[in-house]
């Protein structure tokens, strides 16, 4: 059976939620998170992102983009609280509902409780519905897989929606352009870029052997999901084994003093990530990629559960002088392992992002 799959993604969810909360930041550039001299970017409304303001940057850069720019403190339960609203919606439909973080999650609407047929027209309904009661807006993409309906749920945001139909399948991926891809983050794209890969037909293209060659195990997801192929499916008990971010920067870095200043945004992203799940950890991972796309791991185990930013970063600070760098770096990542779900049974709504 040919599924239907919906993924519905919140505008600027954060910064959404604190505009409708607070009148008077309506129609001006927010930021949630960090602070102008300290922190990162977890969330930006859309008044900001149009000076180039986006998440995972730092509130230094955010704010010498941005002059005018709000920054607005997390408020995590808040949140929450319109993601349980917003989940009951969905499933009013279908049970089969697999959250990806607080403001985005897959639905499989093959077989739903509506017993609709379209899956565009249940798209539509539920997007209604948010805005109903919530009075924020939600985009929607609509595929028989979960990557296609991930690319679509992009295509016409905000507040719209995309449906990509079986016999469109071919012609949409082949006209892509693969920075649109789900998955193809920007050094991915550059990459792709120096071999002459520009759209989903230059993609499709190259051999499942040329692909492998130059990115690795990635290469046999490329070469699947340009032809439309993913079978994964949507998983409501989906449960969080770690959490992690990274950054790209801009210029590859060859002094640890530099990497440290970048280590310190690094934890408080990580911590803010685990305290959104309601978990804690052991098991702290540093990742390094250097300028040659090699890449090198780290790990240490501690003794006791940890997520504040404080001891994120000495146990960081610990990793990144283990040994000497090899190169210089293009990209620093954290993540945290070994977390505290089994001892914690009563966060397990938390760990399916209690969407």
């Amino acid at each position: 059976m040919q599924r239907k799959i919906i993924h519905i993604d919140m505008d600027a969810f954060y910064a959404s939620v604190e505009q409708l909360d607070f009148p008077e930041l309506r129609g001006k550039p927010i930021a949630v998170g960090g602070a102008e001299n300290r922190g990162v970017v977890s969330a930006a409304s859309y008044e900001a992102r149009k000076f180039g303001v986006r998440s995972a940057m730092s509130g230094v850069m955010a704010k010498k983009n941005c002059p005018q720019l709000i920054f607005m403190p997390p408020r995590f339960e808040r949140y929450k609280e319109v993601s349980r609203q917003i989940r009951a919606i969905f499933l009013e439909y279908t049970d089969l509902v697999e959250p990806l973080s607080l403001d985005e999650a897959f639905l499989d609407v093959t077989e739903n409780k509506m017993g609709n047929p379209s899956a565009t027209l249940i798209a539509q309904e539920i997007r209604y519905k948010i805005f109903k009661t919530t009075k924020l807006t939600a985009s929607a993409g609509i595929s028989v897989n979960k990557f296609l309906a991930k690319v679509a749920s992009d295509y016409n945001k905000p507040n719209g929606q995309k449906t990509i139909n079986p016999e469109e399948i071919e012609s949409f991926l082949e006209d892509l352009e693969v920075k649109r891809f789900f998955g193809v983050g920007k050094v991915t794209a550059d990459k792709m870029y120096q071999l002459g890969i520009f759209t989903g037909r230059d993609l499709k293209s190259k051999t499942r052997e040329y692909l492998i060659e130059h990115f690795g195990k990635s290469g046999q997801h490329y070469y699947d999901i340009v032809r439309g192929n993913d079978f994964s499916v949507v998983s409501p008990d989906r449960a969080v084994k770690s959490v992690g971010t990274e950054r790209t920067f801009d210029e590859n870095l060859t002094s640890e003093i530099f990497i440290l200043e970048r280590l310190e945004f690094i934890t408080a992203d990580l911590e803010q990530r685990l305290k959104r799940y309601g978990v804690s950890g052991k098991t702290l991972t540093l990742k390094i990629k250097y300028s040659d796309f090699t890449q090198q791991t780290r790990s240490t185990t501690l003794a006791y559960f940890v997520s504040e930013k404080s001891l994120l970063l000495d146990v960081a600070q610990e990793l990144l002088y283990q040994e000497r760098l090899k190169d210089s770096v293009r990209l620093i990542g954290l993540s945290m392992s070994n977390l505290n779900s089994e001892q914690k049974k009563a966060v397990a709504v938390q760990l399916r992002f209690n969407f």
